[in-house]
């Protein structure tokens, strides 16, 4: 698989795992996760996936002893025992149940309880994006800005968002918060937040899909700034002096990346 491909699964893994947990609650706000984005991270999960009575399980080891388990439910717990005591402690039988052992063990499993909700997502994010090879050549970097570049000069404006998004996360770059965000814009640059409630974004890089335009401006924009999308429009527009315009703003981030990497 090459490198373009795994940045592009990391970034989808990254997106996946905010927005779930963007959207878990407290337990008083009967919030459920989302079934449907879980089931398409844990398509990345390389764990062994295991269906166990009602359960479904990955299990970072397949065997019979101890080992990481991940029971995909509400609650997303990572248990560190075996198949069998998850099994015993989150899907009981009659039977299992009147057993005064096995009934201390489902009501009280901290004994065994690695992680839940957001802590597990961090993990199994980092483990999903430890399963990518993210090592990049200067090669793997032209071609991305190459690609850009060109779609940028064909008017292909799909290929200019996916060279744009995959430079900016090498860079470390944000997407634009919503207090700078442009319909028909994608803008990506260095976020920081003030005391107040203050938000800047900038030095920033944006293209426009309403002008085929591709922008990067080294300034720092503020929130509390009511000219601030009259500066953005300007720029897209050509109107304005820019840092760089055009298929430069893929050779000025290459550059930059290269630069960083070495």
């Amino acid at each position: 698989m090459s490198y373009k491909d795994n940045l592009l699964k990391k970034i989808e893994i990254d997106r996946l795992v905010r927005t779930i947990t963007g959207a878990i609650g407290p337990v008083e706000s009967g919030k459920r996760i989302d079934k449907a984005l879980l089931g398409q991270l844990v398509a990345f999960f390389p764990w062994t996936r295991r269906q166990e009575r009602d359960l479904q399980l990955f299990l970072e080891s397949d065997g019979p002893g101890k080992t990481r388990i991940l029971v995909l439910d509400n609650d997303l717990t990572i248990y560190h025992t075996t198949v069998d005591d998850v099994a015993l402690r989150k899907s009981p039988t009659v039977k299992e149940m009147v057993n005064i052992r096995n009934a201390i063990k489902i009501l009280n499993d901290k004994d065994v309880v690695v992680s839940k909700k957001e802590a597990s997502l961090k993990t199994i994010q980092d483990i999903c994006i430890a399963d990518l090879d993210l090592d990049f050549t200067a090669a793997d970097i032209e071609g991305i800005a190459g690609e850009g570049a060109a779609s940028l000069e064909n008017g292909y404006a799909q290929g200019v968002q996916e060279s744009l998004m995959l430079l900016a996360e090498l860079l470390g770059l944000s997407p634009a918060p919503k207090a700078f965000s442009l319909n028909h814009h994608d803008m990506y640059g260095q976020v920081g937040r003030k005391p107040g409630g203050e938000t800047t974004f900038g030095p920033l890089v944006m293209f426009s899909r309403v002008h085929n335009t591709l922008t990067c401006l080294e300034l720092s924009l503020s929130s509390r700034d009511k000219g601030r999308f009259d500066t953005l429009k300007a720029a897209a527009a050509g109107q304005t002096e820019t840092a760089a315009s055009g298929p430069a703003v893929f050779e000025l981030m290459k550059s930059k990346v290269l630069a960083a990497g070495s």
